[in-house]
């Protein structure tokens, strides 16, 4: 008995609301978060109202230390009380837009097990993260949805660009054969791209490489970290991952599960979708790799040989480069 009123107390307190007042030029912005969110996660939620990126804020309240400084923690364990004060210092880049390569490089991607993947996903707690993520967000279209068509989601860095790299024109840093990959894939598909940078770095890099005024192609809409939640493996504890299920909550007349599949160089970002996940090989050191690399190419003939099937999560992604049109036809008339 006194087990489970201590865990039905412990629940409570994760799930409980939080209405926190930050402190910022001259103002005050009211902030709602819940206990079993992260201080990454709050740094999100100002960032939304102040546009100063999380990377950018110091978060400062005497009574707790330097607790707010470990983006890891969850605020039921600092523990934060509802209507607390906390002042915030940073810089909105307005007029310079940094590069993210002064953010952590994320190298060694890590594979959880199969069942540990499963818990990630069916975990209530993250369910509900995703739940108030799609109450949150607002996915603004640059093109309509289109019926029957499929959704392929697009990470940016390494993806299709190498953003470490350095070069006088960003094009020369792009993945070779974007545009004929994004021309080919939009005659079957919507395209989404989903970056865990801010949206400012999305709008430019992509404006760069002229992906959103190709004549060829359409982008349906742009996603940035914001629309990233935190989850925790037992394993390899807190991390942000790209839930799906937030743009299925917005368009299910147009999206599910059946018809979407995701391309990023990050196993862990599609922790929630682990079905809908394809590993895409970093591109990585553009100047020495651009006149060898074809995986847009290869990934061009897997996204059209697929794009007549019925419910593409019943696919075993990680096995892409064995599929051919032999393989399509066979489950096709199954």
């Amino acid at each position: 008995m006194a087990a489970d009123a201590a865990a039905t107390a412990s629940s409570s307190v994760t799930e409980e609301e939080l209405t926190l007042t930050v402190k910022w030029s001259g103002k005050e912005y009211t902030v709602r978060v819940c206990g079993d969110d992260s201080v990454a996660e709050l740094k999100r939620r100002i960032c939304e109202m102040t546009n100063v990126l999380p990377q950018r804020q110091k978060l400062l309240y005497p009574k707790i230390g330097n607790k707010l400084s470990d983006d890891s923690l969850l605020l039921s364990q600092i523990p934060l009380k509802s209507s607390l004060k906390m002042t915030m210092i940073g810089t909105v880049e307005d007029d310079i837009i940094v590069d993210p390569v002064e953010a952590p490089e994320i190298i060694d991607d890590f594979e959880l097990g199969q069942d540990e993947a499963v818990d990630i996903k069916d975990k209530e707690v993250n369910k509900q993260k995703l739940k108030r993520r799609i109450d949150q967000y607002k996915i603004e279209l640059k093109a309509p949805c289109r019926k029957g068509r499929k959704l392929l989601v697009l990470d940016i860095d390494y993806t299709l660009f190498d953003h470490r790299s350095s070069a006088e024109n960003p094009l020369q840093l792009m993945r070779p054969y974007l545009h004929e990959f994004l021309t080919a894939a939009y005659a079957e598909y919507d395209i989404m791209i989903w970056s865990a940078t801010s949206m400012k770095w999305v709008e430019l890099k992509m404006g760069q490489l002229g992906v959103l005024n190709n004549p060829n192609y359409k982008i349906t809409a742009l996603l940035d970290h914001l629309a990233m939640i935190t989850v925790q493996s037992d394993s390899r504890g807190l991390f942000d991952c790209k839930p799906l299920g937030l743009i299925w909550a917005k368009f299910p007349e147009f999206y599910s599960s059946k018809n979407t599949i995701m391309f990023d160089d990050l196993r862990r970002n599609f922790v929630m979708n682990p079905q809908n996940g394809l590993t895409i090989k970093p591109f990585r050191k553009a100047h020495a790799n651009r006149d060898t690399d074809q995986e847009l190419v290869k990934l061009t003939r897997y996204l059209l040989a697929i794009a007549e099937l019925d419910d593409l999560s019943a696919l075993d992604h990680s096995n892409w480069q064995l599929f051919t049109d032999d393989n399509v036809k066979r489950r096709r008339h199954a």
